[in-house]
């Protein structure tokens, strides 16, 4: 009994997504708007449910969901479910989204548990930053400069680049090795 009427409750979402859609197509801009607010707290369901870690990023693929539906309402085809077709949309919308993320967690690798190696109490600077020198004296150039400017000297990626020569991203990628590097050169001392 349950199922049919979560079935039912589908139908009627597909057939009302459809009917403005549609209409919209035809040059309604009444029902096209009405069927992007539907639509949007449809996609705000089943998008809630795969990024229930990421809540704040929802509303962004959903805004990104919504662009990709209206860029590509001319491939829709009217024999297939309007649901279908823009669920089709939204994973890879998903994907995307993931994949970004996970490109950028790294490139921004946390830096915790090195708070020591990053602190420097006053008794103990000089011999500290002799130390932190020494370390990143080991570093290839392209590790070690983007780590001393980014992390150390506060600049941003674009300053860093722009004073290297290097691209951006070869900055960030730069910091992520560098310390990464370190990290496994701190643990192998102690």
């Amino acid at each position: 009994m349950e199922r049919s009427s979560q079935e039912s409750a589908l139908d009627r979402k597909e057939q009302m997504l459809r009917t403005f859609f549609v209409a919209g197509l035809a040059g309604d801009a009444s029902a096209y708007r009405k069927f992007l607010s539907a639509l949007g707290d449809h996609l705000r369901g089943f998008l809630n449910r795969r990024l229930s870690r990421h809540a704040s990023d929802i509303e962004d693929v959903v805004q990104e969901v919504l662009l990709a539906v209206h860029n590509a309402r001319a491939t829709y085809r009217s024999e297939q479910p309007v649901t279908v077709w823009v669920q089709a949309i939204a994973r890879y919308k998903l994907v995307d989204y993931l994949r970004a993320r996970s490109r950028h967690e790294a490139f921004n690798d946390s830096i915790d548990g090195m708070e020591d190696f990053f602190e420097v109490e006053n008794s103990h600077e000089a011999e500290a930053s002799r130390d932190l020198a020494k370390l990143l004296e080991t570093l290839p150039d392209k590790q070690r400069l983007p780590i001393v400017h980014v992390k150390l000297e506060g600049h941003s990626v674009s300053e860093t680049a722009h004073m290297t020569g290097l691209s951006e991203s070869a900055v960030k990628i730069g910091v992520h090795r560098g310390l990464k590097a370190l990290a496994a050169k701190i643990r192998g001392s102690r």
